[in-house]
């Protein structure tokens, strides 16, 4: 091959390159991680699972609990969750599940945010709780820090 060849060769095949990295770049509306557009377009064509009633499995916890607020905090997926709650005649109620350096779109980050994690402790009455398909991590931080809070309340 002559060597002007060579370099016809060669050019071409570096143009096919960076046409290929422009052609596969992230085309996707919105802001954020193209995981996080993905997430937001599925969620709009489909019902939300999290929409579901979550019924009272106890009235109260088992065990004897002081009366007063309390506050515990457990390891997320990214950072610290802290759960606050206030236990009134053996009747456990969350005033706060809170994530510092959870991942949007990712694991429990929207549970926390929409007060499903409070809505289970609720009605679990305690750390017995059914958590999240996708969110174990997350899960076990919300249950390490309501254990933490409860272990002030003995």
């Amino acid at each position: 091959m002559k060597k002007k060849d060579k370099v016809i060769t060669l050019l071409l095949l570096s143009v096919f390159g960076l046409s290929m990295l422009t052609a596969c770049a992230n085309k996707f509306e919105g802001t954020g991680s193209k995981k996080a557009a993905d997430a937001q377009q599925l969620a709009q064509r489909l019902p939300d699972p999290w929409k579901k009633e979550i019924s009272s499995i106890r009235e109260k916890m088992e065990g004897e609990y002081r009366n007063g607020t309390y506050s515990g905090i457990g390891q997320g997926m990214d950072g610290w969750i802290r759960v606050q709650i206030t236990i009134k005649d053996n009747r456990l109620t969350v005033d706060a599940v809170q994530q510092e350096g959870e991942t949007q779109s990712v694991g429990g980050y929207e549970a926390v945010r929409d007060g499903i994690y409070a809505a289970q402790i609720e009605a679990a009455q305690g750390p017995k709780i059914d958590g999240l398909s996708g969110a174990t991590i997350t899960t076990y931080g919300v249950i390490g820090a309501l254990n933490d809070a409860l272990a002030k309340a003995q």
